[in-house]
């Protein structure tokens, strides 16, 4: 969990550095491409918009959403650019991270004057889904 929670950081920090150089208003698309683009500069791989394939009773659904990012395999980050998280932007994040067996998610909102003020950790309570 070490691992994770270093990775955590590194990675709120870099939302941190995109945001203070583009600040609030832009699109998501343009977060997660700036956002991975600072990943990169600092050595982290990430995937962008991973599709993520959901069972359910016997029946694989190939794309049932796709993940903005997925960094080193280990952290999922959603991001939205809204006025207000709502509790649907935090269920959301739990279930992609349940689908996938991730153990954590990172929820950031990009539309904030301060984005630390964006950030939720989401913890997977349970294992991966069946």
């Amino acid at each position: 969990m070490n691992e994770i929670n270093q990775l955590t950081e590194q990675i709120i920090g870099a939302a941190i550095e995109v945001h203070r150089v583009k600040g609030p208003g832009l699109l998501e698309s343009a977060y997660e491409a700036c956002l991975a683009h600072e990943l990169a500069l600092r050595g982290i791989g990430s995937l962008r918009q991973v599709s993520v394939p959901l069972s359910y009773k016997g029946v694989v659904i190939e794309t049932a959403f796709r993940a903005d990012l997925i960094i080193k395999e280990l952290v999922l980050v959603e991001l939205k650019a809204v006025e207000t998280i709502l509790p649907v932007h935090r269920a959301q994040v739990l279930s992609y991270i349940r689908e996938t067996g991730h153990r954590v998610g990172l929820l950031i909102n990009c539309h904030v004057p301060k984005l630390v003020d964006g950030v939720t950790r989401i913890i997977n309570d349970r294992p991966l889904a069946e």
